[in-house]
């Protein structure tokens, strides 16, 4: 097999090309245009592996995208490449709509293309994973769960961007034909997770004794994916998935914000219990909340496991304990990836502009 990875330099991405070297015989070639959250101390472990090659290439360039496929020839593409964080979106929506729309679009064109140039069985067996999020699907009241056929209601402009790239692929398959797979998950945490995501900025905030900011009264409700079992499950899409299905990928770890800080505060309580801020609690502070804020997304991920037999194997709280001694482990890799990027300030409270 010979993977095509947009997007891996970044949290997940890196993560999917580190458990793909590490356990099956596939190649993989990693193109990422290395934005801000883009960082290959993130691949250190790999890059040297010959199975594992870098192409410093965005979706956006046609002409650099079809000599990817020209030239590497893949047998699967697996779509990660999009601007992720909402807080960004909303203070400047059109790196979002570039790159996970017309970016989305550029790399469709060119995986259609290279597609309609193979041999009838490496045309049966390619496909094209597009990677999503259950943010599509908008806000959930107090009960209910997100399910594949899900109505979308998308409420900022990064979720409305990734519902947009979600409808391109599935029409290049219903209209052209072309091999797809679609995975929409929940929020991820884990290792090399870039500190402007609320577990690691709160874990770089608490180690240096800065204020815990916690949106609004942190009532908002997320279901949390440790990212090693979200890896685990896009290679099970991708080798397995039906073509033109979607599968929704959870953790089955619904908790509010306030419980999610509270838990990482009792964690580092415990790893640093020298530290000078403890208890860490203390250092929790509200401010106000994002504009749009949604109030709950939480995955039904029923279909996944019953028909891939995949479920995740950590517990919100085994993955949090793992995620924090890696941070505590890791000073160094957090310091370079925000050194002259970005300092903790808060993010997504200014008005975009109209342009």
């Amino acid at each position: 097999m010979r993977l095509l990875v947009t997007g891996g330099a970044g949290f997940i991405g890196s993560a999917v090309i580190r458990q793909v070297i590490a356990e099956t015989d596939w190649s993989v070639v990693n193109c990422d245009k290395l934005t801000y959250a883009g960082n290959l101390e993130s691949l250190a472990a790999v890059d040297q592996n010959p199975r594992y090659r870098f192409e410093k290439v965005d979706i956006c360039d046609a002409p650099e995208v079809t000599r990817l496929f020209a030239e590497h020839q893949p047998d699967a593409v697996m779509h990660l490449a999009a601007e992720s964080h909402v807080d960004r979106s909303i203070d400047g929506p059109a790196a979002f709509i570039e790159t996970n729309v017309v970016g989305t679009y550029t790399l469709l064109e060119a995986a259609r293309a290279y597609w309609k140039s193979l041999s009838s069985d490496r045309q049966q067996a390619f496909r094209f994973h597009h990677v999503s999020t259950d943010e599509v699907y908008g806000s959930l009241g107090p009960e209910g769960l997100f399910h594949e056929t899900t109505r979308y209601d998308p409420n900022s402009p990064y979720s409305a961007s990734k519902a947009a790239s979600d409808h391109l692929v599935r029409a290049w398959n219903h209209t052209y034909g072309l091999p797809v797979v679609v995975t929409n998950c929940s929020n991820n945490y884990g290792p090399y997770q870039y500190p402007e995501k609320l577990i690691p900025l709160m874990i770089q905030n608490a180690l240096a004794g800065k204020p815990l900011p916690v949106y609004g009264k942190g009532e908002n409700v997320r279901d949390w994916l440790f990212v090693d079992d979200h890896a685990s499950a896009l290679r099970t899409v991708l080798a397995n998935g039906r073509v033109g299905e979607t599968y929704n990928v959870g953790g089955n770890s619904e908790r509010t914000n306030l419980q999610v800080v509270h838990t990482l505060c009792a964690l580092l309580d415990e790893l640093r219990p020298d530290s000078p801020f403890a208890p860490h609690a203390n250092l929790i502070t509200f401010v106000a909340d994002r504009p749009g804020h949604d109030l709950r997304y939480a995955i039904d991920a029923t279909k996944i496991r019953d028909e891939l037999g995949w479920t995740p194997r950590e517990t919100f709280e085994t993955g949090l304990r793992r995620t924090i001694e890696w941070y505590l482990n890791n000073q160094g890799w957090c310091e370079r990836a925000v050194a002259g990027r970005y300092a903790g300030e808060r993010l997504g409270l200014s008005t975009p502009s109209k342009s």
